[in-house]
């Protein structure tokens, strides 16, 4: 396969993930087709142990940047972070304009704000989900369920077939936000043919569907209802408007009062009423207030289900914040666990159960169901759309493969297996891979984005590990030796001793001409005091040697 340098897609219909292909989230969709390129979903994943000190993670855009004057547009699918979240870091300098529904626009529209960009990216509204033309695609938003507010497929027309890409979705007869499209309408986009459905392999491996939004809220209910006179706390996703709507719902259902804590959940809720979702929120009573009620009284729902140190569950359990829990008060976890957030939620949970507040999850009691489709779902959908092509994405390699054999066993004729970086042509002719382009990661580090590859994280991962050793060389034999992170303890100090003698002996060996090279001096310095730790603790240290310029 070639790097596909200069490609500009010809009379053809060609796919490239760039992110959320052989991964779950980042999300980042190519589609070209008669010399120009489209975007679908531009978006980032949060950092995990293996990029130390990093937030944020994005897709390397270095492909399509190169390729820019081709690219049209930006659709936005919806609002999770793994679709819009790189927005702010990369829209203006795609230069293209974005394109989402109404509430994805408004969540949007604040990230550019707050990222000073508000005018220099052109934001589009598409309010009544009507057809639009963009080069040589028309696009349409078809809506769907899913676990925020305007969940959307795209229907995506061009000279070489129909493409419906679902986004993120589910099936849900009791949405309670939001009208889905129909199985009667999904089967009129099947009857007008469909080239490739490409879609959400995330829960392929649920023998059963995901399950109603309505029937959450029941589960809830009956939840709070087990717990009468303790204080009752919520954990959610907060961009799950309908989960909202839900937990709205079950406080005046059970006679408590609703108070909120958490910030992203003050904008998704502000977001979500500016776009007509909770108009019937009750009252929301502030946290002052909400710790004055009597316990059975009051109802809380807040931010840091994932293990968010900073969010207001993490600071609860902690004891540092406005809201406080006693032994007996009850928090419900009522979102799935994040695959690399388990440890951060374990903690919170040790630390809630460690002042004797009683913690349910989803595996105890219904009170979660996924946004994404089971088996059945899927099932469903390939039933009403009838591709002549399968493409999984938004899922591992292992979510994407089982995808493909669910479809093939389902009769639909073709499957395209891909990854981050490989260039698919759908059309014309026999769909599959034929070439391959960069697809690394970018981390956001500090204020700087970086290659996630790059020698900076490389050499804070070996920190991290093997800890540091600081040798500064006095440039007449003499060197002072400091370590940072090697567990020695009490055996610090004759470590220092030993591995300042042990240097001072390696510049001692050095012969003629070898004194005088700085580079070798650095060299011998660096071998003795690596191996001086190594002898002491066992570990390997980025061992980093000083030496005053003019000086050998």
């Amino acid at each position: 396969m070639n790097a596909a340098k200069g490609l500009k897609p010809g009379k053809e219909l060609l796919f490239c993930a760039l992110g959320g292909s052989g991964e779950i989230g980042m999300n980042v969709n190519l589609y070209g087709c008669d010399g120009k390129w489209l975007m679908v979903d531009l978006g980032m994943t949060f950092s995990g142990n293996e990029y130390p000190g990093v937030e944020l993670v994005f897709a390397d855009l270095e492909f399509i940047e190169e390729r820019r004057k081709d690219l049209i547009g930006v659709v936005l699918t919806h609002a999770h972070e793994d679709h819009i979240g790189a927005v702010p870091y990369f829209a203006a300098d795609l230069g293209v304009p974005l394109y989402a529904t109404p509430f994805t626009a408004r969540l949007v529209a604040e990230k550019l704000e707050e990222a000073k960009l508000s005018r220099e990216v052109e934001l589009n509204v598409i309010d009544h989900l009507d057809r639009f033309e963009l080069g040589p695609f028309g696009i349409r938003y078809v809506p769907l369920a899913h676990s925020i507010a305007e969940g959307n497929a795209l229907l995506i027309d061009t000279p070489y077939g129909n493409i419906f890409h679902t986004g993120d979705w589910k099936l849900d007869d009791e949405p309670l936000v939001g009208v889905p499209t129909t199985a009667h309408d999904l089967t009129e986009i099947g009857d007008d043919g469909v080239l490739a459905l490409v879609c959400d392999s995330t829960n392929v491996f649920n023998q059963e569907a995901s399950g109603s939004e309505g029937d959450v809220w029941r589960g809830l209910v009956e939840e709070v209802r087990r717990h009468p006179g303790k204080r009752v706390l919520v954990t959610t996703f907060a961009s799950n408007v309908a989960r909202l709507q839900s937990l709205a719902r079950v406080a005046v259902a059970t006679g408590r009062q609703l108070c909120v804590a958490g910030r992203s959940l003050d904008r998704i809720i502000r977001t979500a009423q500016a776009s007509g979702y909770l108009k019937d929120l009750p009252d929301i009573v502030d946290m002052n207030r909400a710790m004055d009620l009597p316990r059975g009284e009051v109802m809380i729902v807040a931010t840091g289900g994932q293990g968010e140190a900073r969010a207001a569950l993490g600071r609860i359990s902690e004891g540092n914040h406005p809201i406080a829990l006693e032994s007996g008060d009850v928090v419900l976890f009522s979102s799935r666990q994040i695959p690399g957030n388990e440890i951060a939620i374990g903690r919170i949970q040790n630390r809630l159960a460690e002042k004797g507040v009683v913690v349910v999850t989803d595996r105890q009691s219904h009170i979660h169901v996924s946004g994404h489709p089971g088996r059945p779902e899927l099932e469903a959908m390939y039933g009403w759309i009838r591709p002549e092509i399968l493409m999984p994405v938004h899922g591992e390699m292992r979510h994407m493969r089982e995808q493909a054999r669910v479809g093939k066993a389902f009769g639909i004729g073709q499957t395209v297996v891909q990854k981050n970086g490989d260039l698919v042509r759908l059309a014309p002719g026999k769909p599959g891979k034929f070439a391959e382009v960069r697809a690394g990661r970018l981390i956001l580090d500090g204020d700087i984005i970086a290659p996630a590859d790059g020698m900076a994280m490389v050499m804070r991962r070996r920190m991290a590990q093997n800890g540091v050793v600081i040798v500064a060389l006095d440039g007449r034999g003499g060197a002072q030796v400091a370590g940072l992170g090697l567990p020695l303890e009490e055996d610090y100090d004759a470590f220092v001793i030993e591995a300042q003698d042990d240097v001072a002996d390696a510049l001692a060996k050095l012969k003629g001409g070898q004194r005088r090279d700085r580079d070798t001096v650095i060299e011998a310095a660096r071998l003795a005091a690596r191996r001086a730790a190594q002898r002491w603790c066992g570990k390997k240290p980025q061992v980093q040697v000083m030496l005053p310029e003019g000086q050998a």
